[in-house]
């Protein structure tokens, strides 16, 4: 389980998360909704111990972050996987090496080891034959779908989506839907998915949020989330832009 209290964060002036609370049951999918800049991705990295909150705790199966050891830490941290909203592939690197990067990083593996994991999970993801291709020879999809196999190539517990449909046509967008659909049934892993894609957050989430002028504004089980009588939610939903919701 992850646990989120109190979560604050600010740049400079700009003050993006004002106390988040939010619990991240073990198993199933948990959408996290809100506009653009409205601090989705700050509260996901703060979550993934990519980001140090400026107050507020993460905790990861009843363990502060903040409180572990370097080597509890290392630890945790490949217990978590992030698909960043540009996959954030190494230009340099080959897709294999590319889907390999951590386990050459972190394990004893062969090249022919690596190879073979390489093979297996660009397969799950629907990409056969690409391994020695370079990313720029690449579509924006195929990309999406190579960063989802480095990130669950170490059998992450947790699997962390950030806008994974940002940039993509309806099409490959709901291919990466099924793609999550797919990898967390395989996986058996904890999956959050950060977006403003109200067909994919329907489509894959077990349960929905809205982070709304930097606090958690609405939870509830999808089809409660789509029934619930809150005008900003409803708003949210439906893409109206009159009403209470306001940039920061």
């Amino acid at each position: 389980m992850i646990e989120v209290r109190g979560i604050h964060k600010a740049f400079g002036r700009l003050q993006v998360l004002r106390g988040v609370d939010l619990d991240v049951a073990t198993g199933g999918t948990l959408v996290i909704l809100g506009q653009s800049g409205g601090g989705k991705s700050v509260l996901l990295k703060a979550i993934a111990g990519l980001l140090e909150p400026d107050q507020g705790s993460v905790r990861i199966d009843g363990k502060r972050r903040d409180e572990l050891t370097p080597a509890e830490a290392e630890r945790a941290a490949l217990r978590f996987a992030y698909l960043f909203q540009g996959a954030a592939l190494f230009d340099s690197l080959t897709v294999g090496e590319n889907v390999t990067f951590a386990l050459r990083r972190f394990t004893g593996k062969s090249v022919e080891e690596l190879r073979a994991v390489a093979e297996e999970r660009l397969n799950w993801v629907g990409l056969r034959g690409i391994q020695d291709k370079k990313p720029a020879e690449l579509s924006g999809g195929m990309r999406k779908r190579v960063g989802l196999a480095r990130a669950i190539a170490m059998d992450p517990a947790y699997v962390l989506y950030d806008e994974p449909t940002t940039g993509l046509d309806p099409i490959s967008s709901d291919a990466i839907a099924e793609l999550i659909l797919s990898l967390q049934a395989r996986l058996q892993s904890t999956s959050i998915v950060v977006t403003h894609d109200m067909a994919l957050a329907f489509k894959v989430g077990d349960r929905l949020c809205l982070l709304n002028q930097g606090r958690m504004h609405a939870q509830a089980d999808k089809e409660a989330f789509r029934a619930l009588d809150d005008e900003v939610v409803q708003q949210f939903i439906h893409g109206r832009a009159q009403g209470p919701i306001q940039f920061l």
